[in-house]
């Protein structure tokens, strides 16, 4: 088969690896990692641009490296081919090989913070989509002075006091996917942990099911085929996406 797969840079590394060793022709473009910081409908917006450039009759389906990632997936359309995605709630059950996996280890190590070497690589928007994110036009990467300066006392300090909330974390774990060249990754991630006084763990990552997305077949337990005329829709069960007639 001759596939063009669209995929977010976080999972460079692997899937060039994954593609450079598949049965099937397998041309990449990768989209900057920093589109997971906008609001979920711009995120779909500017996926479906990428989506619609895809023009050449040659390619048999268009498959996706990302999971639904804060609905940025919903509603993106299938045009003139199948597009084929993970059913899986964000990138870290792509790297873990299963959104049932994730949802384990989730469990069992509430308020941890993931990182892999294309986390640490690619891991912080620029430009644009650094002037766009949700951290830059809520305030929340922005120092307590400016926020005052820009939003007055009162509105400074309850932003503050949102942010606090939301920082609940206490670990960071490494997943090593086995593609690493050397052990800087690993360094840099048990680093930032021991600057936060935070636990580090590192854990073996799968690469199963990416590779099942650039090889196939598309088990339908474990993949959406997104048929042409029809739309992303998010489930709130086990099947995490579906896809329904547009009717747009």
């Amino acid at each position: 088969m001759q596939l063009k797969l669209i995929a977010c840079e976080v999972f460079y590394r692997e899937l060039c690896h994954l593609v450079a060793r598949s049965p099937n022709q397998v041309d990449i473009e990768f989209v900057p990692k920093g589109l997971h910081d906008l609001p979920s409908g711009s995120m779909q917006e500017r996926l479906q641009a990428v989506v619609d450039r895809v023009d050449d009759p040659r390619y048999d389906a268009i498959l996706l490296g990302y999971g639904l990632c804060n609905n940025g997936l919903a509603n993106l359309k299938a045009r003139t081919r199948p597009l084929i995605i993970p059913r899986a709630h964000d990138c870290i059950s792509l790297f873990m090989g299963s959104s049932q996996r994730y949802l384990d280890y989730f469990n069992d190590h509430p308020g941890v913070y993931f990182k892999t070497s294309g986390w640490i690589e690619r891991g912080q928007p620029n430009g644009e989509l650094k002037q766009l994110s949700i951290q830059q036009r809520s305030g929340m990467d922005m120092s307590y002075e400016a926020l005052v300066e820009k939003y007055g006392e009162e509105n400074a300090q309850y932003l503050k006091d949102m942010l606090l909330q939301t920082q609940h974390y206490g670990q960071i774990t490494f997943i090593e996917m086995g593609i690493e060249p050397d052990g800087r990754f690993e360094a840099s991630a048990r680093e930032a942990a021991q600057t936060r006084g935070w636990k580090f763990e590192k854990m073996r990552g799968d690469l199963g099911l990416l590779e099942r997305l650039v090889n196939g077949p598309w088990d339908p337990a474990e993949f959406l085929t997104v048929q042409p005329g029809q739309r992303v829709v998010a489930r709130v069960n086990a099947c995490i996406i579906d896809a329904e007639p547009d009717r747009s």
